[in-house]
């Protein structure tokens, strides 16, 4: 992949809110990849822990946003307790959900799920997924 670098897009506000929301100091990783290594979720994910951090820190916004790890994210803590920065990553994580659902984009549409989906699904989960369109 190539990435076209700019001052630009690094001074993008997009970073900024990323590390206010999330209270973590972006920069402050170095690529050790103990985040990564640790994940038990890494296997289903498009991009790995260190590497959100990364295209984080080069403000690419819209790989990150439509990037399934995001959501596939159980937020375990793991890559938290590995890191030798002690950067926590699934805050970062959970940062970029808070982008999405702040624009009303989610991951599931339960709108678009069959009966029988519906029916595999925990009525809690359906129950916090409208909620967030009732504000």
């Amino acid at each position: 992949m190539r990435i076209n670098l700019s001052k630009k897009k690094i001074e993008d506000p997009f970073i900024a809110k990323v590390e206010e929301l999330s209270n973590q100091n972006l920069l402050a990783c170095y690529q050790c990849g103990k985040c990564s290594a640790g994940c038990p979720a890494v296997s289903q994910m498009d991009i790995l822990p260190n590497q959100i951090i990364r295209y984080a820190q080069l403000g690419l916004k819209d790989d990150l946003l439509k990037s399934k790890s995001i959501w596939i994210c159980a937020s375990c803590f793991t890559c938290n307790a590995r890191c030798p920065k002690g950067i926590n990553i699934a805050e970062v994580i959970e940062a970029l959900r808070q982008i999405l659902l702040r624009n009303r984009e989610d991951h599931v549409k339960v709108e678009k799920l069959t009966d029988s989906e519906k029916g595999d699904v925990p009525p809690i989960a359906i129950i916090s997924n409208l909620r967030k369109f009732t504000s």
